[in-house]
């Protein structure tokens, strides 16, 4: 029998090839039926306690037409263009201030929800994060709107109620009817809930058409400013609080091999070269 020796690998170990190893897929829990009603329940009384804002900014009147006097002053003085003639210009357009309304009025809400129950069930190990943050910018919109009560464009002389004038209002007639704050315009949580969704989706999807989903912010301001709902800085301060919250709020993670890096995978490359070279020398 012919005798087979090895020959001694000489190469240094940063010029072996790169070992391929496969990616092994995490399988994430399902949430059970109870957890998700909890959920439902946490969420309905985070909304409730918002709510209260409502009642609490409404004894404000005065200061909140006083505060939006300012704003308005204050856009003007900085350079940003009048919200007024973005309203005039899409009145121009046929069709285009209606798709505003239900755009405001039917996706802001409802496109959350569905959001939070798609991670809930989906990707439950991202869930609280998402819920915390949103949860989060909620909050501190709520002192914004308690502090600084804003009387939206749709008030101030030079605007159109455009909900109003096409049937489409989902506050009513008056700043005591409705369901929402009617006061409630620093910050614009249309605004900021539709970045951190957005962000959400482009986190934890993996479609090369995920992308597309930073459009939803961008025609939220363009919604809230063209129905008179919001002024710019409404939506540039609501970007500014959800902006470090999603940074904080990231419960990403890198899935390492449990073969630790360094020593180990190097070794396991040696042994890789060395089975190569025994196999050619046979």
């Amino acid at each position: 029998m012919a005798q087979v020796t090895l020959e001694p690998v000489n190469r240094p170990l940063e010029d072996l090839p790169p070992l391929r190893t496969r990616r092994t897929k995490h399988h994430q829990p399902r949430p059970t039926a109870r957890r998700v009603i909890r959920e439902i329940l946490l969420l309905a009384f985070l909304f409730g306690v918002y709510n209260l804002g409502r009642y609490i900014s409404a004894k404000h009147t005065g200061s909140a037409f006083a505060h939006a006097d300012e704003l308005i002053r204050f856009e003007h003085s900085i350079g940003l263009p009048s919200e007024a003639e973005v309203q005039g210009a899409a009145f121009r357009t046929p069709g285009l201030v209606q798709w505003a309304n239900r755009y405001y009025a039917f996706v802001h809400f409802p496109l959350t929800g569905l959001v939070l129950i798609w991670l809930l069930i989906r990707r439950p190990a991202q869930y609280a994060n998402a819920r915390w943050a949103l949860a989060a910018l909620t909050g501190l919109a709520l002192i914004g709107h308690t502090l600084f009560p804003l009387a939206p464009p749709r008030m101030m002389p030079g605007w159109v109620d455009t909900g109003v004038i096409f049937g489409q209002s989902v506050y009513g007639p008056s700043t005591d009817s409705g369901v929402a704050n009617q006061f409630a315009a620093m910050p614009s949580l249309h605004v900021g809930w539709a970045l951190m969704i957005a962000v959400f989706l482009i986190r934890y999807t993996r479609s090369r058409w995920r992308w597309l989903w930073i459009l939803h912010p961008l025609i939220t301001f363009a919604v809230v400013v063209v129905t008179a709902n919001h002024y710019w800085l409404d939506g540039l301060i609501a970007i500014s609080l959800a902006v470090p919250l999603l940074l904080v709020f990231d419960s990403r993670r890198v899935h390492r091999d449990s073969t630790p890096a360094g020593v180990g995978q190097r070794s396991a490359r040696v042994v890789a070269v060395a089975s190569s070279s025994s196999a050619r020398t046979r």
